[in-house]
């Protein structure tokens, strides 16, 4: 029997592109579900006054900003649909998303190139200045994905102000966030309370390993948006479980911390372990994945997705990402030796 076939056997297929917590949903939201299962003979709450506490609770914001949504695609598409944009501004490399909900409301869309020269790093001094009246809309995830780069509060907080002058709507995805190390400093929660023209939208899918919940949620202060959010949407279109699911894992603070601690132990280890080959170039990551570059000239992102395949590994292959190409791949996190394993296959053929 051959080593990958004992690796196969030894661990089954790992999803290293999805980007979610290796630590699988709280053991509290399963329990949650559990004890109220009998919630799905009757219809949801249309206030969800529980999960809006938990979710004041859980980022300083009032509860009345607080905008819910069925998964983070609802909510791009309900402020894509209340500000109704001619033209927007997106980062490239970034999610592929955004680009499709735009243009499903006949929006054109520009895009501001990160420098490759310059570690994907955000320059937004120079995106202040490349912006002007005529953009109706910028959609910024923080941190970026794929790039894995964020920007602090303080820079954000430059961006806002520009936009407000400017008349431009600022949805800030903040999907990642909390798995970085200095989440405090980087949300951009904090400055809804002095713009309007910004909203931070949340989705808890990634941290705490609920896709299926569908349950995403978005922080803006202006009270006639919130209005008019509030008259449109869907009344009940939350599932009862999905809300008792949200109010259950947001005050789950074992779960978060331990989540918070593994992934900066992981990412650094990882980071520490890849940085001495030289034949791939490592972006520092500040979320839970990491983007790389192949240097070699006969290795492309296909080969080595494929080579992880065979060792049940699976990795993001960026050939199709605008900014990127066929020499980018991107992996999350895992668990220890998921992640040793990773590195190793990996390094095999780079």
């Amino acid at each position: 029997m051959s080593k990958a076939t004992l690796r196969i056997e030894q661990y089954e297929t790992v999803h290293y592109d999805t980007n979610v917590n290796p630590l699988g949903t709280p053991d509290s939201v399963k329990r949650a579900i559990q004890e109220n299962i009998d919630a799905v003979v009757t219809y949801p709450d249309v206030y969800y006054d529980s999960l809006k506490k938990a979710i004041s609770v859980y980022t300083d914001a009032p509860e009345e900003s607080i905008v819910l949504g069925n998964g983070s695609s609802d909510i791009l598409r309900l402020f894509t649909a209340l500000v109704m944009p001619k033209k927007a501004m997106l980062l490239s490399p970034g999610p592929i998303e955004y680009e499709n909900v735009l243009r499903a409301y006949g929006c054109e869309t520009d895009f501001f190139d990160l420098d490759e020269s310059e570690d994907f790093e955000i320059d937004v001094a120079k995106l202040c200045q490349t912006i002007d009246s005529s953009y109706d809309m910028i959609i910024i995830s923080n941190p970026n994905n794929p790039t894995s780069k964020s920007i602090d509060r303080e820079a954000m907080d430059i961006l806002a102000k520009t936009c407000k002058e400017l008349g431009i709507f600022l949805l800030i995805d903040e999907m990642y966030i909390e798995f970085t190390d200095n989440e405090a400093s980087l949300s951009s929660i904090p400055l809804t309370g002095s713009y309007q023209n910004i909203a931070v939208m949340r989705s808890v899918s990634k941290f705490f390993a609920v896709p299926g919940i569908r349950l995403a949620y978005a922080v803006h202060s202006n009270p006639d948006n919130i209005e008019i959010i509030n008259i449109t949407s869907t009344k009940n279109n939350l599932a009862s479980l999905s809300a008792v699911a949200g109010t259950v894992m947001l005050s789950d603070r074992i779960f978060i911390e331990e989540s918070k601690s593994m992934i900066h132990t992981e990412r650094s280890l990882v980071y520490l372990a890849m940085s001495t080959c030289k034949t791939i170039k490592l972006y520092k990551p500040e979320a839970n994945f990491m983007l790389a570059k192949l240097l070699k000239d006969n290795i492309n992102a296909k080969t080595v997705a494929d080579h992880c395949r065979t060792r049940g590994i699976i990795i993001r292959d960026c050939s199709d990402i605008r900014g990127l190409g066929s020499d980018y791949i991107r992996f999350s996190f895992m668990k220890p030796k998921q992640n040793d394993l990773m590195v190793n296959t990996i390094l095999e053929i780079v």
